[in-house]
């Protein structure tokens, strides 16, 4: 109608990857928020697994990691030191991640809303499953049911580009977050989504889908572009 302002479209190319290295995962951010700040590409979002995988960010909390680093490899898992904000964390099959690289200042959010909109981004594929998942207190950044944290965010923000993210536990071996004290959260658990649904969930497929369609609507998205993607 004449008078009438046109709904802004903003766009968000999405690359499905499936396992992925941590570190190929890391360089490839590096590449792709270079990219960004030179506007070459996109807002870009990365949805992915990684291996069995314990990270540190920028505060290198190393008294969090409980085992000796010897007996990681012992388990099959890897640990990496990261310039990530936040405390330790698990990464590992069966947890959905996105790493969003996307100019914050394109789309008005300063730091705080961007990690409140990447906690409402959880909360909201938890809800659709019938879990009551929120944010912790002031201290404790991501997403919790109860006690147990189902949902961890460590993120950089460089000359307004964003990098790392999001893992939501879907239904990870718990076991792994045993060695370390997760996010810092000494008094606090770990759970997922199986484990409080108790449900026989559909396709992790599925699940990592319903993440990004969840981030798209918390973010002001209204074109996703799906592709394929290796490294």
């Amino acid at each position: 109608m004449f008078g009438m302002r046109p709904l802004l479209r903003r766009s968000l190319e999405v690359w499905k990857m499936g396992c992925v290295n941590y570190m190929d995962a890391i360089k490839l951010q590096e590449k792709l928020v270079a990219d960004r700040k030179l506007g070459k590409i996109p807002d870009t979002l990365l949805s992915l697994q990684h291996p069995p995988t314990y990270t540190l960010g920028k505060r290198r909390t190393d008294h969090n990691l409980l085992v000796p680093k010897e007996e990681l490899q012992n388990m099959g898992a890897e640990l990496h030191y990261t310039d990530r904000g936040g405390d330790i964390t698990f990464h590992g099959p069966h947890q959905a991640i996105l790493y969003p690289i996307i100019s914050l200042k394109d789309i008005g959010f300063g730091a705080r809303k961007y990690v409140e909109n990447l906690e409402l981004t959880m909360i909201q594929l938890a809800h659709l499953y019938g879990v009551k998942a929120q944010v912790g207190n002031k201290c404790e950044t991501g997403v919790f049911v109860g006690e147990g944290k189902i949902g961890a965010i460590g993120v950089r923000i460089s000359s307004g580009i964003t990098s790392h993210g999001l893992a939501f536990n879907i239904d990870p071996d718990l076991n792994f977050f045993k060695h370390i004290v997760p996010c810092g959260c000494a008094k606090k658990g770990v759970t997922s989504l199986k484990r409080e649904t108790g449900l026989e969930l559909p396709s992790e497929e599925v699940i990592h889908e319903q993440l990004v369609s969840s981030f798209a609507q918390s973010f002001g998205y209204t074109n996703l572009e799906w592709k394929e993607k290796c490294v």
